[in-house]
């Protein structure tokens, strides 16, 4: 049962999360004509009068571009501003994950994004791990990655992750944790909502931005930490077979945060992991505010 924040962005203000209500006719509903981000906001560890958001400066810019992709103008200040108001009316005293939602408002039953209404919410709800820190198992998936030249993909349009849904639910009702989708070049594409990573000989490896994925802040940042540290990240195509006999293989999402693969269908992977783990650590100080070079990472809000 998921604890959502009492109050929410809707319609230019706050209201109560229980008053935030659309009709059943409303065209996104219909279509998939929405897009969203995801963002995790924690209490500070040096000062209980704070609220942390991670790299709420890219997750507002990703979410403005994909609003753009939906003929939709949403800049990137109101999305700020809004999420920085549901933390303040809020004031959480956990780890919270916020929803930013911009869709087509409008009643109308024409598939279109011309000449129709758009409109934006946020809301959060408390979250802790999205998925066992312990690592998950997963299958291949009988579904395949969407193209960019049939959607979208660089934007988190909500109708795109029909194929995520399908993926998930496939993995878990055969006895698996998540799932790997392949894309339709047949290279390993990402998981039903993170960003895959593999370490070989040392290297840490993922699909790149031409495989299909989607341009995940998690893991640029993870790159990017990575660069920091010395170790040589390569972006390239990735075959099923490399999962199978990688040193190490995990996962990177806002939800997920980082989280290691312990299994592949009837392959259990190796337990040691030492790159991910300095990763994960580095990444964990960071999200804290411990970490004064990647202070620019984090946004404060006075509650």
């Amino acid at each position: 049962m998921h604890q959502f924040l009492p109050y929410c962005w809707f319609r230019g203000k706050c209201v109560a999360f229980n008053d935030a209500k659309v009709s059943i006719a409303t065209h996104a509903i219909h279509y998939g004509t929405g897009a969203f981000g995801g963002m995790r906001a924690i209490p500070d560890p040096l000062d209980s009068n704070k609220i942390l958001l991670f790299r709420l400066d890219k997750h507002s810019k990703r979410l403005s571009q994909s609003a753009d992709l939906l003929l939709c103008k949403l800049s990137e200040n109101e999305i700020c501003s809004a999420i920085e108001e549901v933390i303040k009316v809020n004031k959480p005293s956990k780890p919270i994950y916020l929803r930013p939602f911009v869709y087509t408002s409008d009643l109308g039953i024409a598939p279109r994004l011309h000449n129709i209404e758009t409109d934006f919410f946020v809301y959060g709800l408390e979250l802790g791990d999205y998925l066992s820190p312990d690592g998950v198992s997963c299958r291949i998936s009988s579904w395949t990655r969407q193209e960019d030249r049939s959607l979208p993909l660089r934007g988190k349009i909500s109708g795109a992750y029909i194929t995520s849904s399908l993926a998930k639910t496939e993995a878990v009702q055969s006895g698996f944790d998540e799932a790997l989708l392949l894309n339709t070049r047949g290279k390993v594409c990402e998981a039903s909502g993170m960003n895959l990573f593999i370490v070989r000989d040392d290297v840490l490896i993922t699909p790149g931005v031409d495989q299909d994925i989607l341009e995940g802040i998690t893991r640029a940042s993870v790159i990017e930490i990575a660069n920091d540290l010395g170790i040589k990240v390569l972006e390239r195509p990735v075959d099923k077979t490399e999962l199978l006999i990688a040193d190490e293989v995990f996962l990177t999402g806002t939800a997920a945060k980082i989280t290691p693969i312990r299994k592949i269908e009837t392959t259990t992977l190796n337990s040691y992991r030492p790159i991910m783990t300095t990763l994960k650590e580095k990444l964990t100080l960071i999200t804290e505010g411990r970490e004064s070079k990647y202070d620019h990472w984090i946004s404060r809000v006075n509650i």
